[in-house]
């Protein structure tokens, strides 16, 4: 039997990279899924690779409570319950001095990570079983700080804020919550950052960031999605209130 055996999982930003590979990985260790993301097409794809009876698939953008609430409505009529709430829609925002920043990309980005989540949680959390796991994307960003980057490392400086609260209320339910902190990883949303931050190619952009990281290369989805699956299991029951780092010793 795997991990997750029996056990449902709610991902955001399902679709692709991250919330995809740990998808997959759920269901291989046998959970069901319902990803949540703002890509039809991709969610149908990833959806039908996966298996319509495994998987769910539900349009909403999470600065949307009220999408949330009806995508959390329609994963409840389906499967019941949820055993784990995986926050993890995000966007890159700007690049650009925070004297140049625009405000309204600023206030979006905190939106999707910061907002998001809540509303996740918010939405979420009264279908989670007693025992259940919350895990919420956040960054090596969200444990160091990096210039020209203020919306994102401040929204994911804030998922920490909001994850700890989040323990402290859920602990009576023995409900655990913890922040991922993926470092660079190698997927479009990273490769973008990393084109836009020094201005040259993908590969070159790369090895830039490759000398950041201690251990010398990108985080790849399969590992993060590893991460996700301990913090997802019960294997993880004396966790939360913890910021999990995948990063290559970057914020160390």
């Amino acid at each position: 039997m795997g991990t997750l055996q029996g056990k449902v999982a709610l991902i955001t930003g399902g679709e692709s990279g991250i919330g995809l590979a740990s998808a997959k990985l759920f269901v291989a260790e046998g959970a069901r899924v319902h990803l949540v993301g703002i890509d039809e097409a991709k969610l149908k794809a990833a959806t039908e690779e996966i298996g319509a009876e495994h998987a769910l698939a539900s349009v909403a953008d999470v600065t949307d409570e009220n999408a949330v609430a009806e995508a959390v409505r329609a994963g409840v009529e389906r499967f019941g319950h949820y055993d784990v709430l995986f926050s993890n829609a995000g966007i890159s925002g700007a690049v650009s001095k925070i004297v140049d920043y625009p405000s309204e990309v600023f206030a979006k980005t905190l939106a999707v990570h910061v907002l998001g989540a809540f509303h996740v949680l918010k939405h979420g959390t009264p279908h989670v079983d007693d025992g259940g796991s919350v895990i919420i994307t956040s960054s090596v960003v969200g444990l160091v700080g990096f210039g020209d980057l203020s919306a994102y490392v401040a929204a994911k400086h804030g998922q920490v804020g909001l994850m700890r609260s989040a323990a402290k209320e859920l602990a009576p339910r023995r409900i655990r919550v913890n922040t991922l902190h993926p470092g660079p990883t190698s997927t479009p949303f990273q490769d973008d950052i990393e084109m836009t931050a020094t201005g040259k190619s993908q590969a070159d952009a790369a090895l830039d960031f490759d000398a950041m990281i201690p251990l010398g290369r990108h985080t790849t989805v399969d590992e993060i999605a590893q991460s996700a699956l301990y913090l997802a299991s019960d294997a993880s029951a004396m966790v939360t209130s913890s910021t999990f780092a995948i990063d290559g010793g970057m914020s160390g």
